[in-house]
């Protein structure tokens, strides 16, 4: 709000970060509510659902075949209350991130506009109200969203000289 007042010839850039931690919560917010609503507690050992949380954050351009594979069988085998919503949520997400990877590429308008429509389109399907708000989000943020497309800035740079400052602040103050 104040970049916009102060600076209202700037363009706007979404850093991808954020945009994935998005998706990643909203994987993960499905995946906890439809185990308390199937099973009537939390996810805990034992529940292949709860084991496959951390590869379900991961991006499967990360992934080998040999990981993947299984974690698409194995939420497959789980009940289907379960295994459909997270799957969905899953491909959703791996979606957008198909949609991020475009950026530096120079896409043409078809090709973004293309993988904008398969994620909102699996957004819309699966009828997970985590996956409307993320895909809301996407639509509100969209302008600053394309930005990052076509110019590929970050500010991953600035972030994680902020994060150095502050841990050399908190050890200088003995919290370490």
């Amino acid at each position: 709000s104040a970049v916009r007042v102060a600076l209202p010839q700037a363009r706007l850039v979404v850093d991808h970060f954020h945009i994935v931690q998005l998706a990643n919560a909203a994987v993960t917010e499905v995946r906890r509510r439809v185990t308390v609503q199937v099973r009537g507690r939390r996810g805990r050992k034992g529940n292949r659902e709860w084991e496959l949380r951390n590869r379900l954050t991961r991006s499967a351009a990360r992934m080998h075949g040999s990981q993947l594979d299984p974690m698409v069988d194995d939420l497959m085998a789980l009940p289907r209350r379960i295994g459909v919503p997270i799957l969905a949520a899953w491909n959703a997400k791996e979606d957008l991130l198909d949609l991020l990877a475009l950026a530096r590429t120079h896409p043409d308008r078809s090709v973004v506009a293309g993988r904008l429509f398969r994620f909102y389109d699996r957004c819309a399907a699966s009828g997970l109200p985590e996956l409307e708000r993320l895909a809301s989000t996407v639509e509100t943020w969209w302008p600053e969203i394309l930005a990052f497309i076509h110019t590929g800035i970050t500010n991953a740079g600035s972030e994680g000289t902020n994060r150095v400052i502050k841990t050399v602040a908190r050890d200088a103050y003995g919290f370490r």
